[in-house]
């Protein structure tokens, strides 16, 4: 019988940091009149953090904890644009009646000490390009 080994205290750390990182953006959020209608959806090809809407407006939302001398944005690469965007899609497939919805993909950047997470509205489009 294998056994799952357990995961390495950085990462245990990492998803930690993230967990919070994702609870202080859903308030913020909250704060500016979105619902938050997903956390951490997991599509076959990948994850969105915070599914959001606010009036006729879906959002897909990354979010990302950083530092203050680093921008977090350098985190939401290429590769993780697309894998946001087929996500997106498996969700929109789950829950057709919500493509009648204008949709933005978003970026929430989190800072790990003292400030306002910083919201980049429209960030990157459904095709992954920033």
């Amino acid at each position: 019988m294998a056994t799952r080994s357990k995961a390495s205290p950085e990462r245990q750390l990492a998803e930690k940091r993230g967990r919070r990182a994702e609870a202080i953006a859903a308030w913020y959020l909250r704060l500016k009149g979105y619902g938050i209608l997903a956390r951490r959806f997991r599509g076959p090809i990948g994850e969105i953090d915070l599914v959001a809407k606010r009036r006729r407006t879906l959002v897909f939302v990354e979010v990302k904890a950083h530092a203050e001398d680093e921008s977090g944005l350098d985190a939401v690469d290429a590769k993780s644009r697309a894998r946001i965007a087929h996500a997106a899609e498996a969700w929109l497939m789950r829950y057709p009646a919500a493509a009648a919805f204008k949709l933005r993909f978003d970026v929430i950047l989190v800072p790990s000490g003292l400030g306002w997470p910083k919201h980049l509205r429209n960030a990157f489009g459904a095709a992954g390009a920033l």
